[in-house]
């Protein structure tokens, strides 16, 4: 019996739940309409307007890490700073408004997805790695190769 237990458990997808999705996103559109409304007291969070473009939950739902990105990409250490002082209230919000029955605790990350983008987008624009990838599409493009037959 402790063998089939030990099996099933080895057996386990990697990644996030379905409810983990669920719960993360419930709590990331609550989060965004809270900081929209500027619900919390905080003068200094509400001159910064934020974006949260993810949130993650820990499998036991315990801790929710947002992912945020302050508009125009500056006050990245006032953002979280904001965040960070006013946790309690924004975890007492999300959880009453969210209908979750335990609010997990919240943590505040910058979105680094956006640098990675740009400096992604800054690397096919390099000459060599547009050299590169031409090249690579040549050989392997089967329309080419079929009408070679031909």
């Amino acid at each position: 019996m402790t063998s089939l237990m030990a099996q099933s458990r080895s057996h386990k997808k990697s990644g996030p739940s379905q409810r983990q999705l669920k719960v993360g996103e419930v709590i990331r559109r609550t989060l965004s309409e809270i900081l929209a409304r500027d619900e919390i007291h905080d003068p200094e969070l509400n001159r910064i307007s934020i974006t949260v473009s993810e949130v993650t939950t820990s499998p036991d739902l315990q801790i929710a890490t947002a992912y945020i990105m302050p508009l125009g990409g500056k006050l990245y250490d006032e953002a979280i700073a904001a965040l960070a002082r006013n946790k309690g209230q924004i975890r007492s919000i999300v959880g009453r408004k969210a209908g979750l029955k335990f609010a997990p605790d919240l943590r505040f990350r910058i979105d680094e997805t956006f640098d990675r983008i740009d400096s992604t987008r800054a690397l096919f624009e390099r000459e060599d790695v547009r050299r590169d990838l031409e090249s690579d599409q040549e050989v392997d493009d089967p329309a080419d190769t079929a009408s070679q037959s031909d």
